[in-house]
């Protein structure tokens, strides 16, 4: 992790913290290890963009082979076809009311847009919002393989197509998110065999309602790398982008393939075991717990105990070194996602920190 080190020492002077490091130079190698992964298997690479909200990022990936993005809201779906992105999968239970439903008529017509689906009341909520041409949306049926989030059974996937097409929308296939796969090491094997059995299930009722299943949609970061079975046919990973502490702790990637980082500033020192930080909730957002901290210090044991609002209380175990008032380090974010919606922009460098861009968060914001 030293090369963090090295990239901030070479901001030093030139950036404010708290700010959100980005390593231009990581970020393509996971985004190209990613997209060879999946031609290796056959898959097509559809990234969720709720990670980065950014369509510099979008616009790499796009280059590198991704047959197109996901998308959790309408509104980050519209800023990345304003953006020129024309192909959106919102794998998202939308409930169109209020503006949504001219929002996603509008977005339908000027771009391929498919929509998550799991029940018959969204089905028929988006067939109305489409008006006189609600075969110009495409939807996809969501799927439970064990995360006990959205999703409908398995075994009903074909009745939801039909009711889809009853309505004169298309549906082209299934998806599903192994979201248990988060919960260690061990998990992310079995919840990718959970996801291949709750697709499979899914097809075979597909087939049995008298509908093609062409776009069968799966995988986190942590689940991704075993989500190679012959049935599917696209991944949707997200934080493979950026990495983090968490995905570094379930394996699925490594100290050298975390990409994005917060410089933050030692503010205070008076506390015997630990330092103060300027970096508290509004920049890393609360995810972890006291006992894995809620961040760590690359190339450190120390790891940030507990967050005020400002603060960030830096734990640093008998023999460690302490950072001196005024030193800045690099805090590597538990889960990445919270921490790029706190910024308007990202700080853009390389493992070098010669080079020093600024790419906005575009979507920041965006969460309807």
């Amino acid at each position: 992790m030293n090369r963090l080190h090295q990239a901030l020492d070479g901001l030093l002077g030139r950036i404010d913290t708290p700010a959100p490091i980005v390593l231009a130079d990581v970020v393509q190698d996971n985004i190209d290890r990613m997209q060879a992964f999946a031609a290796r298997h056959g898959l097509a690479v559809r990234p969720h963009v709720k990670t980065h909200k950014c369509t510099e990022i979008g616009r790499l990936q796009i280059a590198a082979g991704a047959v197109g993005i996901t998308a959790g809201n309408v509104g980050e779906a519209e800023v990345f076809a304003a953006a020129g992105f024309d192909d959106i999968f919102l794998a998202y239970p939308v409930w169109p009311a209020g503006t949504k439903a001219a929002r996603i008529r509008r977005l339908a017509e000027t771009t391929k847009l498919r929509i998550g689906v799991d029940n018959p009341a969204a089905i028929d909520a988006l067939a109305d919002a489409m008006g006189g041409a609600p075969d110009r949306l495409q939807v996809v049926v969501e799927v439970d393989c064990g995360a006990r989030r959205s999703g409908a059974p398995p075994a009903l996937a074909g009745d939801l197509a039909l009711a889809a097409r009853r309505r004169g929308l298309v549906p082209v296939g299934v998806f599903t998110y192994p979201g248990h796969g988060s919960s260690g090491p061990e998990a992310r094997e079995r919840a990718a065999r959970d996801q291949e059995a709750a697709l499979v299930t899914a097809v075979r009722s597909f087939r049995a309602a008298g509908s093609t299943a062409d776009v069968v949609s799966a995988g986190s970061t942590p689940t991704v790398a075993f989500s190679t079975a012959d049935v599917i046919t696209e991944i949707r990973p997200g934080e493979y982008v950026f990495g983090d502490l968490n995905n570094r702790r379930l394996g699925a990637c490594t100290d050298e393939e975390i990409a994005l980082f917060v410089a933050a500033t030692v503010v205070s020192d008076w506390v015997p075991g630990q330092v103060i930080l300027d970096t508290g909730t509004k920049a890393l957002g609360r995810e972890g717990n006291p006992e894995i901290g809620f961040g760590a210090v690359a190339g450190t044991k120390g790891v940030l105990a507990k967050l005020n609002e400002y603060h960030g209380f830096l734990a640093l175990p008998d023999g460690a070194g302490r950072p001196a008032v005024g030193t800045v380090v690099p805090v590597v974010p538990n889960h990445v996602c919270p921490v790029v919606v706190n910024f308007e922009e990202l700080i853009v460098t390389d493992r070098t920190g010669t080079s020093l861009r600024r790419w906005p968060v575009d979507a920041r914001g965006f969460l309807a």
